[in-house]
């Protein structure tokens, strides 16, 4: 098979493999076909205000300030007078719309649909405000617009500000929240002379909804623990009482208002959520008004957290819920049919109302779930062959049947704790059994992708020795055998498909599960490869194959625990230090492994940094500046003093452009620091330096020569002037350390610029040791690096067979990538996310532009690992596609582990985690291939403008 066809089929299979992952544990939970649930009796208010303080975390909202006094005295007053309070427990991903959807419609959404539109609504769902007579609602054009679109009818007003306000680095973003109040104020004084709007306001089931979306922006900007953040609240707190009052009075204080207040998720002490840490999960939850019970005085209340006694609220009741669960306590407040798709259970501690209305609106609540299960039952008993399909026992029809009718005689034999307590019994049955048959597939699917996995991971090792190696002779294929073997094979995946067919399965699972039959026949095929390599390791010394088999399953398994433990990268790397002497290679280069050494030792540093603090470190972000401009200006000096013929004087002008580039990168970083601590907003000028640096990094680095170190001190010209740019803010890691009890979140600052000058020194002493490597084993005579060129990677009359420590190579460079990943910061949980990351660029919030700069930054070290690796391949006289799938075979095997180590029980941090480390996985490797052809391309190819004369070429 060609290499581009390879490498084709290799992407291919391996977004096969990333893909079912989401159909397997990330597939829409939503129904459709269900019937409206709605309590009979008449409810306690007529209208609902929905107050969503965004990013706002329960600890800053319920903890004193250092004298004593309350961060919010409003709602701090609510909750100990008038109302009731808790914590909102969400679940992750801790993102603003899957986190208002759990709050308004009552279900998780799945991150398939979030990943379709941040705005709109791509999945069909319903939300309370649906069900409402009238919503009106104020806000972020990012939120409002999702539930308006997705609503029947023409009852959902919206109110935004322009999506240009939500700007990170200009004016205080408390003004954002300022906006909403003072137009509900006007909207409500409007009312008085529009007798239209006057008399919708006074009808029943009416939402207000008020999204308040500066408390999360200044916390992105300032840190969840800065002045800007602590002040918003305040502004927040003052903004809830006016609105209340006005609404009080408005309505001649009829005492027919319910108020909640809460968050749609939490954020991380440096400013960014996503993931499962508490801060990001635990948002606050005040409820007061009509319906609402008053605050519970107790004496004594037991939660595995210290949070009570540090917010001097042990002697109130706090009432713990689950995010979904609010929306069928709005749905039962105002007496509108609970959302057709929530999995919320009514919280009734927060109701004051009579036992009958809390039995009949639990009731509801119970039926409401049960139609889930049923349409759910329904749709997967008639897609599942009967012979095949095995019923969630606990529920049956006779169990369903038995459960309505004696919560309906219990109601009205008025036992209404007994009622109450068979509805959760049945809320539960029901939700396990929605899950059951969710997961119905999980094993099937499960089954087939990990087939698919060892047949291509074994595919690839027999391509490598039966193409790259000396260890089999050609073999003459039979035709026959083969035309047998196509139909047998073939025949086979004819009877998947039609059993596929017959269940009307959706078109993913005849991926998923015909992906195995071309890969294991491709296997199948190789049967006399298969059959000489094991003549050839029979031959070998029982000792030397378990020896080697035992260093490989180590190294991958080093791998796999730096992504628990980053710590184990400089154990790895601390390792890698003593390679020259375990070699022996220090004694004809002392000086090389001498530095290879310290380089190693000097990497291994960066994944033990402690925290370093909160606030953006800016100077070691232009001492790293400066570094390069000194290493850069040194470097040039040495070309342009050396008597090499290849040399061009006119290429010197290139590098000189890059040079200047680092100069203004650094100078930029230094003033948009400046001005965003100012509040002056990002300079125009310096938006477009920034930009200007980012498109004329790569067409620099072309216009270099190809020559070994010409080209790569181009590469990392261009790279660290891009990477200067976009090391302004923080990235978080989450560090998972067995030394302590709970979780340890970890925040690296700026250190990454160095990290990157320190990778690309350890990257060319390696180009280095390999070349000595080789010269070692006695397999090459040794070129002067100075005549070395990439343009010799596509010269096939240089490359030579693989050897075994060609193996070793391979594993350095998937290490590296992994280091280059995990070495500082990272994107490995997605509150690694932090917009000041990318203020050089843009300081208006826009989720898909700061994400994809974002991605580019972590993709910066890779590029310059890969193309190290392709300088590796170029001494090292091996063709690129040999030693790239050894890292494929690498990379997949540590890919298979991580599919079996994804679990959906446990913790919410748990789940998470093992998930996004297979998307992670998979992900390098999908990397890894696209990298394989960045790589030779900004190595081996290089522009040529019209003007330029063409000098030496070789």
């Amino acid at each position: 098979m060609d290499m581009p066809i390879f490498i084709l089929a290799g992407l291919l299979v391996h977004c096969v493999f990333l893909v079912s992952i989401f159909d397997i544990y990330f597939s829409s939970p939503l129904v459709h076909g269900m019937t409206p649930q709605q309590t009979p009796l008449p409810p306690p208010a007529k209208r609902l205000v929905l107050f969503v303080a965004d990013g706002l975390r329960a600890d800053s909202l319920f903890e004193l300030n250092s004298n004593g006094t309350p961060q919010a005295p409003y709602l701090r007053g609510i909750l100990e007078n008038n109302g009731s309070w808790g914590i909102s427990h969400t679940r992750v991903p801790t993102e603003s719309r899957p986190g208002h959807v759990a709050l308004i419609a009552g279900f998780y959404e799945d991150v398939s649909a979030v990943a379709k539109g941040w705005k709109e609504n791509p999945v069909e769902f319903d939300s309370v405000f649906n069900e409402s007579k009238y919503t009106w609602s104020w806000g972020s054009p990012d939120i409002l617009p999702m539930f308006a679109k997705g609503a029947t009818g023409d009852h959902v007003y919206t109110f935004c500000y322009a999506a240009e306000s939500e700007d990170f680095g200009a004016q205080d973003a408390a003004n954002l929240d300022i906006w909403v109040f003072d137009h509900v104020k006007s909207f409500f004084n409007s009312s008085r002379s529009n007798r239209t709007l006057f008399f919708a306001l006074n009808e029943e089931k009416v939402v207000l909804f008020l999204h308040l979306l500066g408390i999360d922006t200044n916390g992105h900007a300032h840190r969840p623990n800065s002045r800007e953040y602590k002040e918003n609240i305040k502004k927040v707190d003052e903004g809830v009482k006016e609105i209340a009052s006005m609404i009080d009075s408005f309505y001649g204080n009829d005492g027919k208002t319910a108020f909640i207040l809460t968050s749609d998720h939490g954020m991380t002490d440096w400013g960014s959520h996503g993931a499962g840490h508490p801060s990001e999960t635990l948002t606050p939850l005040i409820v007061w008004g009509a319906g609402i019970n008053y605050p519970q005085k107790v004496t004594s209340q037991f939660f595995e957290d210290n949070f009570l006694k540090e917010w001097k609220l042990e002697n109130l009741k706090r009432l713990d819920v689950n995010q979904a669960d609010i929306a069928p306590l709005m749905a039962s407040l105002i007496g509108v049919p609970f959302p057709l798709n929530s999995v919320g259970t009514l919280p009734l501690e927060y109701l004051n109302n009579s036992a009958h209305f809390k039995a009949e609106s639990m009731f509801t609540n119970a039926v409401q779930i049960l139609e889930q299960f049923k349409v759910k039952r329904s749709q997967k008993k008639e897609t599942t062959l009967s012979f095949l399909f095995t019923a969630f026992k606990p529920l049956s029809d006779s169990e369903q049947i038995n459960f309505l009718k004696k919560i309906r005689l219990y109601i009205q034999q008025q036992k209404y704790n007994e009622a109450v307590s068979l509805c959760k019994t049945l809320i539960n049955l029901a939700l396990e059994g929605l899950s059951y048959y969710h997961t119905y597939d999980r094993l099937f699917l499960g089954l087939s992708i990990a087939m698919g996995f060892v047949g291509w991971t074994t595919y690839v090792i027999l391509v490598i020795i039966k193409t790259h190696t000396n260890l089999t002779k050609t073999i003459p294929i039979n035709n026959k055998e083969s035309a047998g073997l196509f139909c047998g094979f073939a025949f086979a995946g004819m009877i998947i498909a039609f059993f596929l067919l017959i269940q009307r399965c959706p078109w993913t699972y005849y991926i998923y599960c015909l992906l195995p039959i071309p890969v294991w026949y491709a296997v199948v095929r190789e049967i006399p490869v298969i059959q000489a390599l094991a003549t050839n390791v029979l031959s070998l010394h029982i000792s030397q194959s378990i020896g080697f088999l035992l260093v490989c399953i180590l190294g991958i398994e080093i791998l796999v625990f730096s992504f628990f433990y980053r710590s184990t990268l400089s154990v790895g790397l601390l390792v890698f230090a003593g390679w020259p002497v375990i070699t022996q290679l220090w004694v004809q280069e002392k000086t090389r492994a001498l530095i290879w050494t310290l380089l190693c030792v000097l990497l291994a540093l960066f994944p033990l940094m402690p925290v370093v603090g909160r606030e953006p470190n800016i100077p070691l972000v232009i001492a790293a500046g400066l570094l390069t401009l000194l290493i850069s200006c040194l470097s040039l000096a040495s070309l342009w003093r050396s008597k090499n013929k290849y040399r061009n004087n006119e290429d010197l002008k290139v590098y000189f452009y890059q040079i200047l580039s680092i100069a203004l990168s650094t100078y930029v970083v230094s003033s948009t620091h400046d001005s965003l601590k100012n509040k002056l907003g990002l300079p125009v000028l310096n938006q477009i330096i920034s930009w200007m640096t980012l498109v004329s990094s790569p067409v620099l680095l072309l216009l270099s020569p190809t020559f070994l170190f010409q080209r790569l001190f181009s590469i990392l010209l261009s790279l660290m002037s891009t990477y200067l740019l976009l090391s302004t803010g923080q990235t978080s890691v989450c560090l998972r350390r067995k030394t302590v009890k709970r979780k340890t979140f970890a925040v690296l600052s700026q250190y990454e610029a160095l990290f990157l000058l320190v990778l690309f020194g350890l990257m060319f002493v390696w180009i280095n040791m390999e070349q000595e490597a080789l010269q070692h084993y006695g397999l090459s005579l040794k070129p002067k690096h100075a005549v070395l060129n990439f343009a010799w990677a596509t010269d096939i009359t240089q490359f030579r067979q693989l050897h075994l420590d060609d193996v070793r190579r391979s594993f350095f460079f998937v290490f590296f990538i992994v280091t280059a990943f995990f070495g500082t910061g990272n994107i490995a949980s997605v509150n690694s996310f932090d917009p000041a990351s990318v203020y050089c660029f843009l300081t208006v919030f826009s989720p898909f532009m700061m994400g994809g700069l974002l991605v580019l930054k972590v993709v910066i070290p890779f590029v310059l690992v890969s193309c190290a690796f392709e300088a590796v391949q170029v001494t090292t006289q091996l063709s690129s596609k040999s030693l790239f799938l050894i890292v494929l075979v690498i990379s997949d095997i540590m890919a298979l582990h991580f599919f079996f180590l994804v679990k959906d029980y446990g913790s919410w941090l748990d789940i998470g985690t093992s998930i996004s480390h297979y998307v992670l996985v998979m992900s390098l490797t999908i990397f890894m291939m696209l990298m394989n052809g960045l790589a030779q391309l900004l190595t081996t190819q290089r522009l040529e403008l019209s003007r330029r004369i063409k000098h030496h070429s070789v």
